[in-house]
């Protein structure tokens, strides 16, 4: 089964904006830091402590967020900071949906294995809209 959920971009106060969230819907909150990436990711020692994931389980959904980069090249536009973030029960079909989003689009992760466990990868369609497409790997293999 796909599931679809929101994926925000936050100027450095990803951390502050989901403990909001989960203040006022409540559930569980997931903190990731760049520190946490291995070395072969390569942070500026000035944004280690920065959130490279952070996610916030309400009821069966999860809204995602992280901090921008700007560093890695990222730039925060307010209003046009979110992904529309896909979850598949298998690479089979993260590769299926890929492919059809990224027809006239552009494509800015291709989908790979990663260091987080996820079979992940990155697009614009041709309508503008941002894509994250995610098989969790480990959660499917544990």
């Amino acid at each position: 089964m796909v599931t679809i959920n929101p994926y925000l971009n936050f100027k450095g106060n990803s951390e502050e904006a989901l403990e909001f969230y989960q203040s006022v819907f409540g559930g569980e909150l997931a903190i990731h830091r760049f520190a946490d990436a291995p070395e072969t990711f390569k942070v500026p020692v000035s944004d280690l402590t920065k959130l490279m994931h952070v996610s916030l389980q309400i009821g069966n959904n999860f809204l995602m967020a992280s901090d921008t980069m700007e560093s890695m090249g990222n730039k925060f536009i307010k209003g046009n900071n979110f992904h529309i973030s896909v979850n598949t029960d298998s690479k089979k079909e993260a590769d299926r949906i890929f492919e059809a989003l990224a027809e006239g689009g552009t494509v800015t992760m291709d989908l790979q294995d990663t260091f987080w466990g996820s079979y992940f990868g990155m697009l614009i369609d041709k309508f503008g809209i941002p894509w994250m497409i995610d098989y969790a790997i480990i959660e499917h293999h544990s």
